[in-house]
């Protein structure tokens, strides 16, 4: 087999073994280690040169901070501003691993760029389009982070971990002997701390304004410590007490206000997604059965899903959703099939 295959490859178990299937089916296979922040640590480089030395395959690093620190760092950052929820692993493989990378790849002349996430893509005998489904293993599957891939890009993307069990994973590790099967594979983190709101203050260098914790009559029921530090359905560490639960209804960069509100007020019916992808590349048209998922470790629900113009969509779902939260994607699914997503940008 001639085809070759540049694996994008963190060092840790998954895209180790990644590497390791490919290469035991005979692709031509060359591995690749993102370098997404101008700090020193280069432990995910030398784990995975340490891989791909075990392999006797290629290995080199790509430096991708400055698309990385537009595409996803600004993002995240503009999107906590503007009092979204951003997620910054979707924006990852959106603009990095499956944008700047893929692109990096088929300049390179490589025939594919294969990861080690959980999901599975496979051809409609039908029609001859991609499609993108859930792994086998479902406590695995990475599936929801995965929607805005492309025909194009799915024909060139190879997915080898799709049909294994992580246990199946970590004995292949092991036989091979990859110091990289004592750890789980990460995405990388550029909050360590998980300080969301420091973190912003840095990046900006601007200190995040108090303002008015509201219910929703607008009557003042304390005072906030900055939007960036609150997301909806959020209930601890708000710092107020009023004698009762109360939670983050919504929130308003424009009046810099933070609603709260009761567990009830949590619940919606339908939203909005915008800059919706359809993996099929076709048009939806009219009202489609689907099983929308809202949420990386969420269950599926029930719904129908509507196009409208502009490249948005709405989602009615047949029971109330818990906090549906602006920023987040919306990712719809027909049984085992993605069918697309979207970014929500209000629930209704």
């Amino acid at each position: 087999m001639n085809e070759k295959v540049l694996v994008a490859m963190s060092g840790g178990v998954d895209s180790s073994v990644a590497a390791a299937l490919l290469h035991e089916a005979g692709y031509r296979v060359s591995g690749v280690t993102l370098k997404m922040s101008g700090g020193t640590d280069d432990g995910p480089a030398a784990d995975a040169k340490r891989v791909t030395e075990a392999l006797g395959i290629e290995h080199r690093v790509l430096d991708v901070t400055r698309a990385f620190s537009e595409n996803v760092v600004g993002r995240f950052v503009r999107g906590y501003r503007s009092g979204l929820t951003p997620n910054p692993c979707i924006e990852c493989n959106r603009y990095i691993k499956f944008g700047v990378l893929f692109d990096e790849a088929r300049k390179a002349g490589m025939d594919y760029l294969a990861t080690g996430h959980y999901a599975r893509i496979e051809r409609d005998p039908k029609t001859g389009r991609f499609l993108l489904k859930k792994a086998a293993d479902p406590s695995k599957d990475q599936s929801y982070v995965l929607y805005s891939l492309t025909q194009e890009r799915l024909a060139h993307t190879l997915l080898p971990l799709g049909e294994y069990k992580k246990a199946g994973v970590y004995a292949i590790a092991k036989r091979y002997g990859f110091k990289s099967a004592e750890r789980e594979s990460q995405e990388i983190c550029f909050i360590p701390d998980h300080d969301h709101a420091a973190f912003i203050a840095r990046a900006t260098g601007e200190r995040d304004l108090e303002g008015d914790f509201i219910d929703a009559e607008g009557n003042v029921l304390g005072r906030h410590r900055g939007i960036t530090r609150y997301t909806i359905g959020q209930r601890k560490g708000l710092g107020v007490s009023l004698g009762r639960p109360v939670y983050v209804v919504a929130i308003d960069p424009r009046a810099n206000t933070v609603t709260l509100g009761e567990e009830k007020d949590l619940y919606s019916s339908s939203l909005i997604v915008k800059d919706l992808n359809v993996v099929s590349g076709e048009r939806i048209e009219g009202a489609l059965r689907v099983q929308a998922k809202l949420r990386y470790a969420a269950r599926p629900q029930d719904a129908t899903f509507i196009p409208l113009c502009g490249g948005a969509g709405r989602i009615d779902f047949d029971a109330p959703q818990r906090a549906v939260t602006p920023g987040q994607a919306a990712v719809f699914y027909q049984g085992d099939t993605v069918i697309g997503g979207g970014t929500i940008v209000r629930r209704l």
